[in-house]
């Protein structure tokens, strides 16, 4: 009980800084708060002392050649990535270098504007479709991440332009709309590597919505201590991150973290929940987090792609084409708004959401 009120304390006056982490950083603190703590037995790598023969190495797909011969390798290649590990990183995928940069630019500049600019977007209103929060999880139980965030909705009702800071405004519409573009891209890679028509997840609705997660994470003294994002999984149908040249983000392989280090150019790609789901676990949704480090702030700019978290009846459930006698529906069949809420209620939790929907 003791324990509980001094974290409620510590909570209490974090929250009433409303500077973030940035502003833990910006007060030239030594040393963590303990509600940043994370139990020494989650922050290790389960790495093995002799990793030879493991392949321990997130694939890296060239989407630049487009002829036929070279378009059934890359959705070999997708497949295999999509199946065994859940991540991959793409190169030559059609995003402007200028773009990427200026976004990353762009989510520096508004976490190091005044805090009074700031906490203008702070979560007032549940219609923003901006919104700057400083810990998703501020009143879980689980330790606190070292990390500032800004959350912006862009499909499928876009925001007005004015809605968006200045700081970043130009640059969060200009980088979405590229966004889409290769979601549509990869949608038909997936589909053809599930076997099917290049187009039925696109007529599931699966590019119906996207929101962006724009992460800042400032150095930290004490990076043994916490994590930038605890270990969880992405309730998208996929997710797309750039993250700038620091590093830190680690995926689950094989019960041991690998890390996914930062490739100039590339975006990162993962599977989320609803895919796993509606291709009955052929694709697989895996874990991952963020290290925190002594190096930064790390930036990095997370697009969910997704039916959105609006109301939604449609129902998703696994692709009756993947089904037969000998491969039954493992889930049964939920909407997303369903989903989503259950997920963010425990997202930290250490438990897997998606198992709660099996049959």
């Amino acid at each position: 009980m003791t324990e509980e009120i001094d974290r409620v304390n510590e909570l209490t006056d974090f929250i009433s800084t409303k500077t973030g982490v940035k502003g833990l950083v910006d007060a030239e603190i030594t040393e963590v708060p303990r509600i940043f703590h994370v139990p020494s037995s989650i922050l290790s790598n389960n790495r093995p002392s002799d990793i030879t023969g493991l392949n321990l190495t997130v694939p890296i797909i060239d989407l630049g050649d487009r002829n036929t011969s070279a378009r059934n390798v890359v959705v070999s290649k997708i497949k295999d990535a999509a199946e065994k590990w859940g991540f991959f990183q793409v190169i030559n995928h059609g995003v402007p270098l200028t773009v990427l940069e200026e976004i990353k630019e762009s989510v520096r500049r508004f976490h190091e504007e005044d805090p009074e600019v700031k906490n203008q977007y702070f979560p007032t209103d549940m219609n923003k479709r901006f919104v700057y929060n400083n810990n998703f999880n501020l009143y879980h139980s689980s330790p606190m991440n070292w990390r500032d965030s800004f959350t912006c909705y862009i499909a499928p009702d876009p925001p007005n332009p004015e809605e968006i800071p200045v700081a970043c405004r130009s640059a969060v519409i200009e980088y979405t709309k590229h966004v889409m573009e290769l979601g549509a891209v990869l949608f038909q890679l997936l589909s053809e590597a599930l076997g099917l028509d290049s187009e039925i997840l696109k007529r599931m609705d699966c590019l119906k919505g996207l929101f962006m997660i724009c992460h800042y994470y400032p150095p930290c003294p004490q990076p043994d201590l916490t994590l930038g994002i605890s270990k969880h999984t992405d309730n998208s149908f996929l997710t797309l991150l750039l993250q700038d040249q620091i590093g830190g983000l680690q995926v689950l392989h094989e019960d041991y973290w690998v890390d996914v280090p930062p490739v100039p150019g590339a975006l990162v790609v993962n599977i989320g929940d609803f895919m796993q789901l509606i291709t009955n676990d052929k694709f697989l949704s895996m874990e991952h987090r963020v290290r925190a480090n002594r190096e930064g702030p790390r930036i990095s700019v997370a697009c969910f792609v997704s039916s959105g978290v609006f109301p939604n009846s449609t129902l998703y459930g696994p692709i009756k084409e993947l089904l037969s006698d000998e491969n039954p529906a493992k889930y049964r069949d939920i909407t997303i708004p369903e989903y989503t809420v259950g997920y963010l209620a425990d997202i930290f939790d250490g438990k897997s959401h998606l198992s709660k929907f099996r049959i």
